[in-house]
């Protein structure tokens, strides 16, 4: 007994602090006033919001166009003999009517002056003048000075520069959306943008590709070379008048299968609306459905992640 009444005095002022720690917490806990206030709090999320615009939506595709000669005129030499004189080296370019060879026949060759020691009046010298049919680039040179060449021997390859064009690699599924006389818009490797126009197309198409070459004129200037790869930028697509919203306006999950906007029914409260997409131009998407007036208020930033019927305030 003596133990115990000495132990009791210890342990007493422990048990009523104990005590008044959960009387505390009881209290606390059915506390209306307490219990209301811990409800009020709840996350606001600060967006900006925007409305559809009424607007013109175009989709464009990018295809290689690659430049190139349709027309390649060959120079013959026109008879028999050695060639005197070659005024043109490959890469110039030459005018029509421009003398490109001079040959010397054989015949004169061999006679030299003298028919002229015979008769001085008959101003004999044997040799030919070969000149350019057409403007354009001289692509191959196959003879030099002093050479022996034959009657309609291959002396030159002028590449003629009015039958300069781009040629358009076009998957045949879209040909549908490619026709004559369409404007095209070409931008070279340097940035520099060029205008064409669909003149024709090709007869064949590629086997393994499945692509058909589409000729494309323009009126660029001499200094483009063959063989240069453009980026042609065609219309596939074309609406007028159909309402469209910023690309960040519009959500989606992640197999890009189901799209969705928070459209706000409220100043605060915003709700998660299923849209169905059409085609894309630049920073807008086309809203085929539903219709939306202009009075709605579409989230475009401050939206990702957001609940259906989540709490926001509108920032400007």
């Amino acid at each position: 007994m003596k133990i115990l009444s000495e132990t009791y005095p210890r342990i007493k002022p422990l048990y009523w602090v104990l005590s008044l720690l959960i009387l505390l917490a009881a209290c606390k806990g059915s506390d209306p006033a307490a219990a209301g206030a811990d409800a009020k709090v709840e996350a606001i999320t600060p967006v900006t919001v925007t409305t559809v615009n009424d607007s013109t939506m175009v989709d464009y595709t990018n295809l290689n166009a690659t430049s190139s000669f349709l027309q390649r005129n060959i120079v013959k030499a026109n008879a028999n003999g050695y060639i005197q004189n070659v005024r043109i080296q490959i890469g110039h370019y030459v005018n029509k009517g421009e003398v490109l060879f001079t040959i010397k026949t054989k015949e004169a060759q061999s006679i030299g002056n003298t028919i002229n020691i015979l008769d001085t009046t008959f101003k004999f010298t044997g040799v030919n003048k070969i000149k350019a049919s057409e403007h354009g680039y001289v692509t191959q040179l196959n003879h030099q000075n002093g050479d022996y060449v034959q009657d309609g021997e291959q002396l030159a390859v002028i590449s003629d520069r009015a039958s300069f064009v781009f040629v358009m690699q076009l998957p045949y599924e879209l040909r549908s959306t490619v026709k004559s006389n369409q404007d095209v818009q070409l931008t070279l490797p340097d940035g520099r943008k060029i205008n064409g126009r669909i003149s024709s197309f090709m007869p064949t198409v590629d086997t393994a590709a499945q692509t058909q070459g589409v000729v494309i004129k323009t009126n660029a200037d001499n200094t483009i070379p063959e063989n240069l790869v453009a980026k042609a930028r065609i219309v596939r697509s074309l609406k007028q008048n159909t309402q469209s919203l910023p690309k960040t306006a519009v959500l989606a999950n992640e197999t890009q299968t189901d799209f969705w906007v928070m459209k706000l029914i409220n100043p605060t409260t915003a709700v998660k609306t299923p849209v169905k997409k059409g085609i894309e131009s630049g920073d807008y998407v086309e809203i085929l459905s539903p219709k939306f007036s202009v009075q709605d208020k579409i989230i475009i930033t401050g939206n990702y992640g957001l609940a259906d019927t989540a709490k926001v305030k509108i920032i400007k």
